[in-house]
């Protein structure tokens, strides 16, 4: 890899996760949050909307790096790389497919950290398993759709 490719990579990933950040917690609606996922058509809902408004971040986040580093982006391969980011975000945050996960992988137990225990407000923070795994989960597929967008 050259070191143009290897800048290129770097400012793609960097643009990517900045407004992964950004579109996970200040632009995602309470609404979306509470509701994407939830069983059946309500939670499809609010789960697409999220990731639309995710994704336009995204794009916006990309444009902005390009304009001002002077890097180009390739259409084809920013769609695909975008199409991925789209799909694995409503994977996770559809809560169960990655509930799912956790649990084949062995991680059911850390998925549930800190979770608040039935009937019971007695743990309200940011810190849970279920948060941990999730962001991680995303930032991982950044990465790829980093690559995807460069190739």
């Amino acid at each position: 890899m050259t070191d143009t490719r290897i800048a290129a990579f770097a400012a793609v990933f960097a643009a990517l996760y900045a407004a992964h950040q950004v579109a996970d917690h200040w632009i995602q609606t309470q609404y979306q949050a509470d509701r994407k996922g939830q069983p059946g058509r309500a939670g499809r809902i609010a789960c697409a909307a999220h990731v639309t408004t995710y994704i336009a971040t995204a794009v916006l986040a990309l444009l902005a790096m390009a304009h001002y580093t002077g890097l180009t982006l390739h259409l084809p391969a920013t769609v695909a790389g975008l199409t991925v980011s789209a799909l694995t975000h409503y994977f996770a945050d559809r809560r169960t497919p990655l509930a799912k996960l956790a649990r084949l992988t062995g991680c059911d137990r850390f998925y549930r950290l800190g979770t608040p225990r039935p009937g019971h407000d007695d743990n309200p923070s940011l810190g849970t398993g279920a948060y941990a795994l999730d962001q991680s989960w995303h930032i991982g597929w950044l990465f790829i759709t980093a690559l995807v967008v460069i190739a």
